[in-house]
């Protein structure tokens, strides 16, 4: 494996090797669970999903640690408002994200350990911050101290004194570059008690102490959407470096899905939750309108883009279907093309990786309608190898590309449809023996195809 990664840190594309032989150490920011999912949440989860898929295709094994959220403010707020239990309203939704991320073919990540199960590894970093002289107490409060790190600033590119926090003054820090490590109580919300007083963690200091107490004080690769570059990223840099761990060795930052110029945001109102979409597509041409673009593009979510995912999906999907039905299943190849894997090895160049995938698809077609089936057949396989690292295998069980019920009727209809297509060709080139064989092989199928001077119609035998 020749794999290049574009470091967020040093802002170059690195060779990546991994810190242990054989071994690859993810550490990916999940969700803060307030509310449901949409597409711009989980878009960064499937990113890092191609990108462990990859990996194991190479022969790695591949820990990836996705934290939960699950006490921040905005939880808090939401679920007061609501007139619920935090940790109720908190439980309702990561069990959303989680049928999210199943729906759309995501590997279940090793561990996703939640915030509040990790209190006592967030005071023992506190303590070490506070030792070496990079945090200090203010009633009950505990914040860093940022000019204390000479680094700070240079994951995000930011000089020092141009730096805000967004957390406002706060009444006790000491300078208004600081920023919050842990909380102190407040009447009515969830605290914990630490040798500063009851409170709860701030969210930067949650993923630093998650991710080194899975991963150790060094690890492969640290993930997340652009937004979190600043402040969430650049503070859990700090936090871990100043405590004197090395912490990631890549930092990799996914593009945003945006609608009319804007972050999809619920504050905006611009969201496309997951569960209202998979109304309208399967969880499989979901997923492949996601992660089809380079991760670190922007999609601009429309309607149309997302109907020619689709479609673009289908003719994956219709191919390998057509192998199946003449010649038997397909078995996956154990290699894939070079072309290929240049691609993904170019920082996980999907769009050249799916280029690939469909060039198959059309020499695949080509034999097939030629009557070379052991073409065909390999192209197939070699089809379903390399959708399957992008989570897209159309024959894979369990998996988002899985059509069930409705789901399995419009597949149905796809094949048919491009079988009809190519007779209605072949009839007007009056290539009658292509077009005869066509109509045999849906016969044979249990689908009878009845001419008229529309065109071709088609019904189920059984029907």
């Amino acid at each position: 494996m020749s794999l290049r990664l574009l470091d967020s840190a040093t802002r170059e594309q690195r060779a990546f090797t991994p810190l242990r032989a054989g071994a690859v150490s993810m550490y990916v920011c999940g969700a803060t669970v307030q509310g449901l999912p949409h597409i711009g949440h989980v878009r960064s989860s499937l990113n890092y999903d191609v990108l462990r898929r990859w990996l194991t295709h190479a022969g790695y094994d591949v820990t990836l640690v996705r934290n939960v959220t699950d006490i921040d403010d905005k939880i808090l707020r939401k679920s007061e408002a609501a007139g619920r239990p935090w940790w109720e309203w908190a439980a309702t939704h990561e069990r959303a994200f989680t049928a999210a991320y199943d729906a759309l073919g995501c590997l279940p990540a090793s561990i996703e350990p939640r915030a509040t199960g990790h209190i006592t590894q967030m005071v023992d970093l506190i303590e070490r911050l506070i030792d070496r002289g990079h945090a200090y107490t203010a009633a009950g409060d505990v914040y860093f101290a940022v000019r204390t790190l000479p680094e700070y600033g240079s994951l995000s590119g930011q000089k020092v004194d141009d730096v805000h926090q967004g957390e406002g003054q706060g009444g006790h820090k000491r300078d208004p570059l600081d920023f919050t490590l842990w909380k102190a109580a407040k009447p009515g919300e969830p605290s914990w008690p630490t040798p500063w007083g009851h409170g709860r963690p701030g969210w930067h200091l949650e993923c630093s102490a998650m991710a080194t107490a899975y991963l150790g004080p060094e690890f492969d690769i640290h993930g997340g959407g652009l937004d979190l570059v600043f402040p969430h990223h650049e503070n859990e840099r700090a936090q871990s470096h100043a405590a004197g761990d090395p912490f990631a060795r890549f930092w990799l930052h996914n593009a945003w899905v945006t609608m009319g110029g804007e972050k999809m945001s619920k504050s905006l109102g611009n969201t496309l939750q997951i569960e209202s979409l998979l109304q309208r597509v399967r969880p499989a041409e979901l997923r492949y309108y996601l992660v089809g673009p380079h991760y670190r593009s922007a999609i601009e979510y429309s309607d149309a883009a997302l109907d020619e995912a689709v479609a673009a999906y289908r003719r994956i999907e219709s191919f390998v279907n057509r192998v199946r039905e003449r010649h038997g299943l397909p078995e996956p190849s154990a290699d894939v093309p070079a072309e290929f894997a240049a691609a993904l090895d170019d920082d996980l160049g999907t769009p050249g990786a799916l280029s690939v995938i469909h060039k198959l698809v059309r020499e695949g077609n080509t034999a097939l309608d030629a009557g070379d089936a052991g073409t065909a057949s390999r192209a197939a396989s070699c089809v379903r190898a390399t959708t399957a690292v992008m989570g897209l295998d159309p024959l894979a069980a369990g998996g988002a590309a899985e059509a069930t019920g409705d789901g399995a009727r419009e597949a149905l209809a796809t094949l048919v449809e491009s079988m009809l297509e190519r007779r209605q060709a072949a009839r007007a080139e009056r290539d009658f023996a292509t077009a005869d064989r066509l109509r045999d092989e849906l016969l044979a199928a249990g689908i009878a195809v009845e001419d008229g001077a529309g065109g071709s119609t088609w019904t189920l035998k059984d029907a």
